[in-house]
């Protein structure tokens, strides 16, 4: 493990310096919340993230700073729609399946972003590289037949809207705040930080007793995500009510 960090280490320290030698922009892979946060501790600015929308999880780097080279980037981020060919004789698709067949198809996940699903549409984010590649060779998803096209943007209202949840914590601690949000036990909600499953705002953290803050996106693997939105005020018994946002 800590020989593939050096790894990746030397590679964001290569793009860097090549786009700063080069006066270009130079783009990573898509990067999962892990490699988001070892670019994070090892490259501290010249750096933006895309992933094709805001609220994206999964995020390519772009190196190069716009206000020293002149003009903005133009991430290599494209979207396909996969959709069945027969929507009366198609399963219940979901992220799994999507993703399963693109795998099986030999793609490497690191040329894979986000997976939007609506109507029973798959709406991939991925690199141009790999694109035509999977418009011409996915045709089946799980048994169902699809055809695949690009679209210039995600039709109005595809991404999921957050669901809002009040909850009482204990205390603004993280372990307190995933237990209460997800209705986990402290000693399970402990257990998923320090297994290093817990990302805030993007960046990995393995503190429990690390507060939260308002705006905080906070991903916990296996669950999903929250944002912490407002305290709405104390209890009678000294414990805080919250407002978040489930993703």
């Amino acid at each position: 493990m800590a020989d593939e960090i050096q790894i990746l280490k030397n590679r964001f320290k290569e793009l860097s310096n090549r786009s700063m030698n080069r006066g270009i922009y130079l783009y990573s892979y898509f990067l999962n919340l892990y490699e988001q946060t070892v670019l994070h501790d090892e490259i501290k600015n010249g750096y933006t993230l895309f992933g094709g929308f805001e609220d994206a999880e999964r995020k390519i780097a772009c190196f190069g700073d716009e206000n020293d080279l002149g003009y903005p980037p133009s991430p290599p981020i494209v979207i396909i729609c996969i959709e069945p060919l027969s929507a009366k004789f198609s399963d219940d698709l979901t992220h799994r399946d999507f993703l399963g067949s693109l795998i099986g198809l030999g793609i490497k996940r690191e040329t894979l972003g986000d997976i939007i699903i609506t109507e029973n549409k798959g709406y991939l984010f991925c690199l141009e590289t790999i694109a035509q590649y999977i418009i011409d060779t996915l045709t089946k998803v799980r048994r169902t037949s699809v055809t695949c096209s690009l679209c210039e943007e995600l039709p109005q209202n595809a991404l999921p809207q957050p669901k809002e949840k009040l909850v009482i914590v204990s205390s603004l601690r993280l372990d307190a705040a995933i237990a209460s949000v997800y209705d986990l036990s402290r000693s399970k909600s402990a257990s998923l930080v320090e297994g290093e499953k817990v990302f805030i705002n993007g960046k990995l953290t393995k503190s429990t007793s690390k507060n939260i803050e308002i705006g905080d996106t906070v991903s916990v693997r296996g669950y999903g995500r929250f944002r912490y939105a407002e305290i709405l005020g104390g209890t009678k018994k000294g414990r805080t009510r919250i407002r978040c946002y489930i993703y």
